[in-house]
Order: C-alpha cells, then structure tokens, then sequence
C-alpha cells in the first residue's frame, strides 16, 4: 500500500511539474500539446516538449540515483549521515569541471550538442568523479577500515576543495561566472538527446545497487557477522563504490552537486517504511528519490519571473530531516 501511495504522489508531481512552470500555459493547451494536438504557440510546444519533459524524466533519475547511492554508503559504513558527496567524488566532478570551466568560460548550459563547451564539461566531469572513484578502489584495498576509506574520502574533499579555491584565484571573471552557475544545480540541464546517455548510465549504476540488496542485508549486522557468513567484503565495497562512483558522476556532470538529496531521502524512506531490509528499502529508496526531485524541481518553478538554484530549495526539505534524525539518535 505504501508502495502505491509513494507512487500515486511521484505520478502527480510528475504531471504538476508538466503544468506547472515559470511560465504560465492554459492547460487546456497542455493537455492538447501531450495528446499530439498542434498548440497556438509554437512556444508553448517547445516548453513543453523539449523543456518540461525533459527536465521531469532527469529529475526522476537524479533523484533515484542520489538516493540509491545515499543508501548504499549510509549501509555500508553504518554512518546516518554518510553521503554520495562525503568520498568526495561529487568533489573531484566539480574539480574536472573547474578546470574547463574557470580557465575558458565554458559551461553546461552553452550547447545541446556533443559539441563545443557542452561536451567538454561533461567530459570533465566524469574524468573527475571516475578518477576519484579510481583513487578510492585503490585505497580500499590498502585501508580495510570502512571509517579509514569514511575519512579519507572526507579529505579528499577537502583537497579537491583547496584546488578549486586556487583556481577561481586565477580564473576569468566568465569563468567564475560559469562555475558559479553550474555549482547551483539544475534539473533543466540535460538535453533531450542526451537522455539516453544520462537514463543508460543511471541504470547501469542502480543494476549493480541491486545486486548488492543481500550484501547489505548483511553487513548492516556487523562486518564480522558478514565475514562470518562468507562475505567478501572488499568485493561488496569496491562494487558498492563503483555503483556510486557511476550515479553520482551522471548526475554531477549534468545537473551539478545538487546537495543534500542523497543524504535525507534515505532516512525519509526509513521513516515511512519502517524497515532497515534492502529488499523492500532499496526499491523504496528508487521512488522516494524521484518523488523528492520531483518536488524539488517543481518549487524551483513556482517563482513567476524566474527559476530558483536547486540547490536553494533542496536543504529546506534535507536540513529539517537530518536535524530530526540527530535529535532522534540522541533520544
């Protein structure tokens, strides 16, 4: 039943992010411009077809990207407040596109093609995830401490961070600009036919999360428990890793560091299903991550001469959720 409820809500947030927008469409011409009708402004069809759809279908997936790989590290490290951006390789996508975009200006928003600064952003972004994810499958088999590789992703941040910090010193004032605007997140990012590239890549992620649900059914027992039962925990990290190396890279490189989605979805599912078994919280945790970026993407539209940064309606949903689960721990 609640599996049915979180999907009617998902479905509605779906269609309100349709009908709804910066711009205002009578929705008798939405509807007519969905059914294959031809509208009475070419505009309208654009914002609907090539804008809004768009925009909802790579919400959905960030969404469930963030939120799988939010859950998989909270799990594996048995650490609430464990994050895709806490191994820092949210961190090393935003150094990958620093370097692009602070010394040329160029930026995601500049191109729909494969072509030009478009696709040397992307480009960017993805060596930088990927090599940190590389650093950390390193790592991982010279720390055996999760909370050692924990502290060490950690830290990566931190120096990722400095780096950048660097280069907007020396950068030109477009490309400041550029990195600024990209580092505020957006849904609205990703161009209708690079869809397939972003939904194949995101599968692929989430296809290894689910063949980790018995893993992390057990781990979260203990890892001695695990070894126990013939775990092979260093082949359950570096898998857990590359899953999250892969969903949290897509959706940097298209739509930024969006904050705070993979940290509260999965406590947010926890507390409507009231579960900690994989089974049922993974595929929970896939839909509540839409249903969230769903919302999200829809509050960013509700200004009438404008569209908000996403990553300034995301903490008002992800701060109240974490302060509650710390006040809860603490209890």
């Amino acid at each position: 039943m609640k599996f049915l409820i979180s999907g009617i809500i998902t479905l509605l947030l779906a269609i309100a992010n349709i009908f709804i927008g910066s711009v205002s469409i009578p929705a008798n011409e939405v509807i007519n411009i969905l059914m294959g009708g031809d509208s009475s402004s070419a505009a309208y069809s654009y914002i609907i077809l090539q804008s809004r759809i768009p925009q909802l279908i790579t919400a959905a997936i960030a969404g469930a990207s963030l939120a799988a790989s939010g859950l998989m590290l909270q799990t594996a490290f048995r650490n609430p407040l464990a994050s895709p951006s806490i191994l820092g390789i949210t961190s090393g996508a935003s150094l990958g596109v620093a370097v692009v975009t602070l010394f040329t200006g160029s930026t995601i928003l500049s191109s729909g093609t494969l072509t030009g600064g478009f696709f040397a952003v992307i480009t960017a972004a993805f060596a930088g995830s990927l090599a940190t994810m590389a650093i950390l499958l390193a790592l991982s088999a010279i720390l055996k401490n999760d909370l050692l590789l924990l502290i060490t992703g950690v830290l990566i941040g931190y120096l990722v961070s400095s780096v950048i910090t660097i280069l907007n010193f020396s950068a030109t004032a477009d490309g400041i600009q550029s990195y600024t605007i990209w580092g505020m997140g957006s849904f609205a990012s990703v161009p209708e036919n690079h869809l397939p590239i972003f939904g194949a890549t995101a599968a692929a992620g989430i296809l290894l999360a689910l063949l980790l649900i018995k893993p992390l059914n057990i781990i979260q027992l203990g890892s001695a428990y695990a070894q126990n039962l013939g775990i092979n925990l260093t082949l359950v990290r570096n898998t857990m890793l590359l899953s999250t190396g892969i969903l949290t890279a897509a959706v940097t490189a298209y739509c930024g560091p969006v904050a705070f989605i993979g940290l509260a979805v999965p406590h947010i599912t926890r507390m409507i299903f009231n579960t900690a078994d994989h089974r049922t919280l993974l595929p929970a945790t896939l839909l509540c991550g839409s249903c969230v970026a769903l919302l999200c993407n829809l509050l960013c539209a509700l200004p009438p001469n404008g569209v908000l940064p996403l990553n300034a309606v995301t903490p008002l949903i992800g701060v109240p959720v974490i302060i509650y689960v710390i006040l809860r721990r603490r209890q």
